[in-house]
């Protein structure tokens, strides 16, 4: 069965299934159809597979060009698990989010492996893409499969392969972003690295599942470690007074080695940084261990949502008004600038905090048209100088490339700038976060 896989692969007469067509396995859907592969989409979303199916894409990391040159020739979404009867490689993206009280929730990769082992023959690969704590591919997938009657490793094969899809990167893209893989066994990551190698420039094997598993959380928990440090490093420079934490960190981007810049902002957003430090944690307690200093760095991240809400307090007062009788225009609700996903963006995290608080709330992002904030629906509103000029404060929170701050830096009452997108200091009515001018 190992060599028969190989072969198909090799000869790409292998068919390829991608459970989740979301923000991440959309993308891969088509690279993969790209690589020459018959793949088929799964779903459970029934309005996103017609969508799909009549060519429109649900992300911009896909253009619908891109989709159309393969949909309906070697690429095809279905809500229908049966489908997986045909299928030799089966991918597995779908989301993995924390509960309420930050625990992993892993029932979209439960849920998604009963739908699929009814199905389920001898000779598959299965790749857990989902980013997840370390053990869930030894732990939970492989428990599934054995009790179908298979033999883990040698009937069907078992990898983790972490996506690292950036949203927004014009770049780095599925197919020159380097590849980690570890297998149940050596077959399972030599089957997994011959596939993903077939549209990835670079594939780097590991010894084992858990060592890719916790590379993913590595990586994006660096990140959130060093987000954290210039977040408070930025309280800390607004305490001070007269010190700029982005001149700061300008200055020390200066030095060739030792030093990677980070930059501080209104909290963090998307699905991995938030989410993984709390994946780890969990992880870590059932050895008796507690991630204190991760834990920590994920907690002053998600108190920056809070600390931009209390320094809109503070500004608006300085010129005699309180924020009950202001209005408020928010420029940016998507995690990132220049796409439109909005998972755990900071930007609605601050609107939620300061809704019930403001005499009127508005917003304006090019490329999210609606969001629901505490359950009630905003539409992005246009940004004329008219507009502008017609709100108490505007707040920067998230940064487009579209949008003209010349014309908000012009028209703008007070602007509360907290990207450094206005670089200019001697502004009277420009606040800056990490900057408390003194005089």
């Amino acid at each position: 069965m190992y060599e028969n896989l190989l072969n198909k692969i090799k000869e790409r007469k292998a068919v390829v299934g991608v459970i989740g067509l979301g923000y991440v396995g959309l993308p891969y859907s088509v690279a993969i159809a790209q690589a020459g592969f018959r793949v088929i989409g799964i779903d459970v979303n029934r309005e996103r597979v017609e969508k799909i199916n009549a060519g429109i894409s649900i992300t911009e990391d896909v253009s619908s060009e891109e989709l159309r040159e393969v949909i309906g020739k070697n690429f095809v979404a279905t809500t229908d698990y049966s489908s997986i009867k045909d299928i030799d490689v089966i991918n597995i993206c779908v989301p993995t989010p924390f509960t309420r009280t930050k625990d992993p929730d892993i029932s979209y990769i439960k849920n998604s492996m009963l739908s699929l082992i009814p199905y389920l023959k001898k000779g598959t690969l299965i790749i857990l893409r989902s980013t997840t704590y370390p053990g869930t591919t030894r732990e939970v997938l492989k428990p599934m499969v054995e009790e179908k009657g298979f033999i883990a490793g040698e009937d069907v094969f078992l990898a983790f392969s972490p996506e690292r899809i950036n949203p927004g990167d014009k770049k780095y893209g599925i197919k020159n972003t380097p590849i980690v893989v570890g297998g149940l066994t050596k077959k399972c990551t030599e089957l997994a690295k011959e596939f993903l190698q077939s549209y990835i420039s670079h594939v780097f094997p590991v010894s084992s599942p858990e060592v890719a598993e916790l590379t993913k959380l590595l990586e994006n928990i660096f990140r959130s470690v060093n987000i954290a440090l210039v977040n408070e490093l930025a309280m800390l420079c607004e305490r001070m007074g007269n010190i700029d934490i982005w001149e700061v960190i300008s200055a020390a981007s200066t030095k060739p080695f030792g030093f990677m810049p980070f930059y501080p902002g209104p909290g963090i957003g998307g699905h991995c940084i938030l989410v993984d430090p709390y994946y780890l944690s969990w992880k870590a307690r059932e050895y008796d261990f507690h991630s204190d200093f991760i834990e920590f760095a994920a907690k002053v991240n998600e108190n920056m949502p809070y600390f931009v809400v209390n320094k809109m307090y503070h500004i608006i007062n300085r010129y005699g008004k309180s924020i009950s009788d202001s209005k408020v225009l928010f420029l940016g609700v998507a995690f990132k600038g220049d796409i439109s996903d909005t998972r755990n963006s900071p930007a609605i995290k601050v609107m939620e905090i300061i809704e019930g608080s403001v005499k009127k709330m508005d917003y304006h992002d090019p490329h999210v048209p609606q969001v629901k904030i505490n359950g009630k629906l905003y539409n992005s509103i246009d940004l004329t100088p008219e507009i502008v000029s017609s709100y108490d404060m505007v707040v920067i929170t998230t940064p487009h490339k579209s949008v003209d701050y010349e014309m908000v830096k012009k028209y703008s009452r007070i602007i509360f700038d907290t990207r450094n997108i206005i670089k200019e200091r001697g502004i009277k009515n420009l606040y800056v976060l990490g900057f408390n001018r003194k005089n």
